[in-house]
């Protein structure tokens, strides 16, 4: 009788010992998170951001509840706070582009340099290689965990005044460009007006005529309907854009593996579902670009190599600024 008392205490106890070490899976804490995105929830940013949050809240039977928050809502419609605002904590989760990461380090540049990433598949090659990883390093000192890479696109020119086919066209015009300092460089190399404001501005700004034109990925353009104020789009390809998950560090290592678990394993799938749809929604969106009254200059049809010779000097201040074996990693 006494041994089977023993063991009966010993049981209680070890059952105790496993309920506070197993945190929020054994005591049923539900667990509240706020997620920002910086364009519409029906982009395909928006449509990858509820894919995760209904995953993990599936797996987790519930306990976990993300809240996305669309257009930037949560930073009063500046990017470079909104990532910043992850760093500290004040959002638990965002969907970035690296672009907007610079403001954290101009490392975060990189994958954007003009004319270094020129395919899809070199894209995936390098962010699910090596270069991704570097990339989730620079992140981790910045208190993020990257939880996966997606796509915005490569950022393509739109404008009101003519088509742009050689670096002569862009003389003098007025191009909106993200607040980093690698854009502001590149578009004065080229002989334009490069002018830095909030996102948010954007749309209101062509539609008035304060800037000619400026440049994003189709999805971004389609989401926020620039194309309804712009008359010319060139398919240069210049410049990838990648986006980042991230995820607070203090807040993901404040759950349990089992929930840190969950939220990397929906991430993975939410990120993987975004790069495919903005693949195959590319050509819809020309289409309807096109069928709207906007003029398309195709990549064949413009001069790439004038461009690539008049951004090539920066390349060797880009290497100082941003080292040159990250800058390989992605070639």
């Amino acid at each position: 009788m006494k041994k089977r008392l023993l063991a009966l205490g010993m049981a209680a106890v070890m059952a105790l010992s496993l309920t506070a070490c197993g945190g929020g899976n054994q005591s049923g804490k539900k667990v509240q998170l706020k997620m920002s995105i910086t364009i519409s929830d029906t982009s395909t940013w928006g449509q990858a951001a509820k894919k995760f949050a209904d995953e993990v809240k599936e797996k987790s039977e519930g306990r976990i509840e993300i809240q996305v928050v669309a257009n930037e809502q949560l930073s009063g419609g500046n990017q470079a706070k909104g990532v910043e605002q992850l760093s500290t904590g004040a959002t638990d989760i965002s969907i970035h582009s690296n672009i907007i990461y610079s403001v954290l380090d101009p490392r975060f540049s990189v994958p954007s340099l003009p004319f270094l990433i020129t395919s899809e598949a070199q894209a995936d090659e390098k962010l699910d290689g090596e270069a991704g990883e570097a990339i989730n390093e620079i992140l981790l000192e910045k208190n993020i965990i990257g939880l996966g890479f997606g796509e915005s696109g490569f950022r393509e020119i739109t404008n009101n005044k003519q088509p742009i086919t050689k670096v002569e066209d862009l003389k003098g015009m007025k191009i909106r460009v993200p607040g980093m300092k690698m854009y502001v460089d590149l578009f004065k190399s080229l002989g334009a007006d490069p002018i830095s404001m909030n996102f948010a501005e954007v749309f209101t700004s062509l539609q008035q005529g304060a800037i000619d034109g400026q440049e994003n990925p189709l999805d971004v353009i389609d989401s926020n309907q620039i194309n309804t104020v712009q008359k010319y789009m060139s398919m240069w390809d210049y410049s990838y854009d990648m986006l980042i998950l991230g995820f607070n560090k203090t807040k993901f290592e404040s759950l349990s593996p089992e929930d840190q678990e969950i939220i990397r394993s929906a991430a993975k799938d939410a990120m993987a579902y975004q790069r495919q749809l903005v693949r195959e929604l590319a050509k819809e969106q020309l289409e309807k670009f096109e069928q709207g009254g906007m003029q398309i200059t195709e990549l064949k049809d413009i001069d790439i190599e004038s461009f690539k010779t008049a951004v090539e000097p920066l390349y060797q201040g880009y290497e100082q600024e941003y080292g040159a074996d990250l800058i390989n990693k992605f070639r």
